[in-house]
């Protein structure tokens, strides 16, 4: 998911280029060696607007630690994780950042959740040789950027394009539709990045958009588009945005007596979708996501978290867990401390499995992992279909 990307960078790279002279490249590594903790790094939105992404991904993560402490630790060695509170800030992220490398000697960093806070960091923790991970963040130039990959920046999720392209082929091979419409949000681009990319590959496929409409976030009537898209009489309606908006959107298309397949992408997936839209409206909808919690691969995960938290993962606690698990994985096969040697792992992770299945770290560092296609029953998701890309891009 990208939350804020464009109107978020700037500030949070300008401060944190204006921070970098004070801090020491790879200065986590020497210290770690001699110690007999592995210090890490959780860059989160603890509080802020967007807390609820970085608190739940947060406890993904400290779950996937405790598991590997328990299990012994990485060569005897307990892992701590060094907390830090972005405050749903790009400049807090860059100032969070650089106390976990420069006062902390975190060998790495697992977070931010959002990509505004994400795109902060990384020019600091690239710049001083500290690998990250973010959990969460879909948009491509997380890890590349002007044709150029980010060496220290890894992700924990799939790729927009993987869930675009995958909706786009499920909507002509499965649902045989030909003809489509977009509805977007104009104010993420997020969304107008999803929304390109299906339409080039459901027309790729055969098939036809035959309107786009706008909204924008925050806005709670969409009548007046969605009465215009009735016109159109597509055989689909693709509706990349986050659950705010969908919900209404799903609610006001049926209360105007449009039934066609509503489709999304895993900005939907959040249970409060459900409590907006009502139940029924809903059926005949289906999105894109990262996981399922009753898929039974993912059984071993779920009933541990439940065990630790009280309650069932949603998908940034999965995805928060996973980046653990790469984490993890990487410092063991580097079989040392040094944060550049933890890069090189992360860089050749390969069929690793974690909580939400298997993934691999492509030479963009984006993953190959499965997507699942959710369909909505009565208010229930119902895993539709595993779909086990190839390539980051599906």
């Amino acid at each position: 998911m990208n939350f804020g990307k464009k109107r978020l960078r700037m500030a949070g790279m300008l401060l944190g280029i204006t921070m970098l002279g004070s801090v020491f490249a790879g200065c986590g590594g020497e210290e770690a060696a001699n110690s007999n903790e592995i210090k890490v790094g959780a860059n989160f939105e603890i509080t802020g607007n967007v807390a609820n992404y970085g608190t739940t991904a947060r406890d993904g993560f400290k779950l996937a630690i405790k598991e590997a402490n328990e299990a012994g630790g990485i060569d005897g060695k307990q892992i701590v994780i060094v907390e830090a509170d972005n405050k749903s800030d790009p400049a807090e992220s860059a100032n969070a950042a650089t106390k976990l490398i420069s006062d902390d000697k975190v060998v790495a960093i697992v977070g931010p959740a959002t990509s505004g806070a994400v795109q902060a960091e990384s020019q600091i923790a690239t710049e001083n040789k500290i690998p990250i991970i973010a959990p969460c963040a879909t948009s491509p130039d997380i890890t590349v950027e002007n044709g150029q990959v980010k060496e220290f920046v890894f992700r924990g999720c799939f790729i927009d394009p993987l869930q675009s392209n995958t909706m786009a082929n499920f909507a002509a091979n499965e649902l045989k539709a030909k003809t489509a419409v977009i509805y977007l949000d104009s104010s993420t681009d997020y969304s107008k990045s999803l929304a390109e990319v299906f339409k080039n590959k459901f027309e790729a496929l055969g098939g036809k958009v035959v309107m786009q409409e706008a909204f924008v976030a925050k806005d709670q009537d969409f009548k007046a588009a969605l009465t215009n898209i009735k016109t159109a009489n597509a055989d689909v309606i693709y509706v990349p945005a986050y659950y705010e908006e969908v919900g209404k959107i799903v609610k006001q298309a049926r209360e105007l007596g449009i039934t066609q397949p509503i489709l999304g992408v895993d900005g939907w997936d959040d249970t409060k979708v459900v409590d907006i839209a009502g139940a029924d409206a809903l059926n005949n909808t289906y999105y894109v996501t990262h996981y399922i919690d009753t898929d039974p691969d993912v059984k071993a995960f779920v009933d541990s978290f439940t065990k630790e938290y009280g309650h069932a993962p949603g998908v940034f606690a999965a995805l928060g867990y996973d980046a653990g698990k790469m984490l993890v994985d990487a410092i063991k096969r580097a079989g040392s401390t040094d944060p550049v040697a933890i890069q090189k792992a992360l860089a050749e992770t390969k069929d690793l499995q974690v909580g939400t299945g298997k993934l691999t770290v492509d030479e963009n560092h984006n993953l190959i992992k499965n997507a699942f296609i959710i369909e909505m029953k009565d208010g229930v998701k119902t895993l539709k279909e595993r779909v086990t890309p190839t390539t980051a891009e599906g």
